[in-house]
């Protein structure tokens, strides 16, 4: 009983660890596509005296993927009714040219005030329009999810890790002896910590193959079935292939760290 408690209390910290990780990773990717449909749901509006392209645009800023000119004609059916067909012509031809303007990264707020400063700066442009309180409150709404959830991770993290080195502690004392006469007869620090390394992998590599179930599940099983329409159409996105690579390697990095901190931390206190 004690011998599946010692492994539980290291297989839990370290599945909170990758369960950090795959969250991580799972967030950053929705977090990527929901950018790209606030970058492509949003556009700016460039008012100028004369036609221009897309590539005029970008010599202004860099950041303009795509121009598109607005119909004259359809504004004016919007502004004006029972005009004579001379007339609309004449409104047409004094109106200026009305241009959307599609960014090609979703930016911060103060990159869409330089965007807007650096099209005025051309003559040929006379306003431009950023719905600048649409997008700044979406964006801080957006950048402080980000922010918490972070944090949250980080903490989470960063907790268990400290449980993860607190449980080598415990074999360490456990397999003190062995270690020290090892160490005596000249055994490298490597062969030192093996029975470590051995423990250790084998409840990483257990931890791992939990969470990897358990995304797995939710992307092939849970997700279609959930009635969630975020989760259905995103299902792609909260499991992918190399999120195993990323945590079994994870996972190994972090018996390293904390083997050679136990290991050493013996050397130190014999010294």
């Amino acid at each position: 009983m004690r011998y599946i408690k010692e492994h539980i209390m290291f297989i839990l910290p370290m599945m909170a660890i990758l369960l950090g990780i795959e969250f991580y990773l799972v967030f950053d990717r929705m977090t990527s596509s929901y950018e790209s449909a606030l970058r492509d749901g949003y556009s700016m509006l460039a008012i100028t005296q004369k036609e221009m392209k897309t590539e005029d645009f970008k010599k202004l800023n860099s950041e303009i993927s795509q121009s598109t000119r607005i119909d004259k004609s359809e504004i004016v059916k919007q502004i004006s009714s029972n005009q004579s067909q001379k007339d609309t012509e004449d409104i047409i031809k004094a109106l200026p040219y009305f241009y959307t303007l599609k960014l090609s990264t979703y930016v911060d707020i103060d990159s869409i005030e330089s965007i807007k400063k650096s099209l005025l700066k051309s003559n040929d442009i006379k306003r431009v329009e950023t719905f600048g309180d649409s997008y700044y409150s979406k964006y801080r709404l957006f950048s402080f999810i980000k922010f918490t959830l972070k944090i949250f991770i980080f903490f989470m993290v960063l907790v268990s890790l400290f449980l993860v080195i607190k449980q080598m502690e415990v074999w360490g004392y456990k397999h003190r002896q062995r270690i020290q006469v090892m160490e005596i007869f000249g055994a490298p620090l490597m062969l030192r910590s093996g029975v470590l390394f051995k423990v250790a992998l084998t409840d990483a590599f257990t931890a791992t193959l939990f969470i990897v179930i358990f995304f797995a599940y939710l992307r092939f099983l849970w997700a279609g079935s959930s009635g969630v329409n975020i989760m259905i159409e995103q299902k792609d996105l909260l499991f992918q292939f190399n999120d195993v690579v990323i945590l079994l390697t994870s996972a190994i990095l972090i018996v390293i760290i904390s083997v050679y901190s136990v290991v050493l931390g013996i050397k130190e206190s014999e010294e």
